[in-house]
């Protein structure tokens, strides 16, 4: 990817303001309580739900995404997906509190897959707040050709004799207010004629960040020891209209979790313990 070497090293730092209301609002979508209050530690994943990257409607490509160059390189592939990300935890985020991100891209690699060519694009992040850097996180994001045909759609199975699991419905309600609370325009979350008819799903997507998530909240509330980092990797897309089973399997460094439609992993994780 000769041709996109000029774009590894870019580098662009933003601010936000870690909203009470909105995390409340995933965590009241999600089953909770939404009790958060200002000074309390944001939940763990939550900072996806800020510094939103708002384009006009000339700046937003077909998919509904910001449209290709400015801070990422133009990949002249027409699918986009969030692949997976490594996150290490080195404090406490509060709410309320200013934050900064900075972001890097820190490779840019060509690969040949079954679907076809694939690229994918490595960013670090380091968020920082009053106590200094809190999170360092690396993102892999994939470009894909266009579906060359569509995918079947998963049959519901019974979750999973797992020590952990916890079953939810992702109903295209469900994925209208994550797509709402993290500013995720991309149309396969939620326009059912894209998704299908242009992007070959068989439904609507479930957000891979949304599924780490998931993720993440059964992993707190069922480990005692604070979690300081978490691994995750999609293996295949999960779909609305099919339940959703969030599976884990504690260990003696953290746990193995993961998400489960029928009997396929959709995603796949690891969470590390102090």
């Amino acid at each position: 990817m000769s041709e996109f070497a000029d774009w590894i090293g870019r580098s662009q730092t933003v601010t936000d303001v870690l909203e009470v209301a909105r995390s409340n609002a995933l965590d009241v979508a999600l089953s909770g309580e939404g009790a958060g209050k200002a000074g309390d530690a944001l939940p763990l994943l939550h900072h996806w739900l800020y510094f939103w990257d708002v384009r006009p409607p000339a700046g937003l490509g077909p998919d509904g995404h910001p449209a290709k160059g400015g801070f990422l390189p133009p990949v002249p592939l027409p699918r986009r997906m969030w692949a997976g990300g490594r996150l290490t935890f080195h404090g406490d985020l509060r709410l309320g509190e200013e934050v900064s991100k900075t972001s890097t891209i820190t490779a840019v690699a060509e690969k040949t897959g079954k679907s076809g060519t694939l690229v994918f694009v490595t960013l670090r992040h380091e968020l920082s707040g009053a106590a200094g850097l809190a999170v360092t996180e690396e993102q892999d994001l994939v470009y894909r050709e266009p579906a060359a045909g569509s995918l079947p759609a998963p049959q519901g199975q019974p979750a999973p004799s797992v020590s952990w699991v916890e079953t939810i419905d992702p109903d295209p309600v469900l994925l209208f207010r994550y797509s709402a609370l993290t500013m995720n325009g991309h149309r396969i979350h939620y326009d059912r004629p894209y998704a299908m008819g242009v992007e070959a799903y068989p439904s609507l997507v479930v957000h891979g960040p949304l599924q780490a998530t998931l993720l993440m909240r059964l992993a707190s509330q069922r480990l005692d020891a604070p979690i300081t980092g978490f691994d995750f990797r999609g293996q295949q897309p999960a779909f609305d209209g099919v339940p959703l089973h969030v599976c884990g399997e504690p260990n003696e460094t953290g746990a193995e979790v993961w998400t489960q439609q029928g009997e396929a992993k959709n995603m796949v994780a690891t969470v590390r313990t102090a």
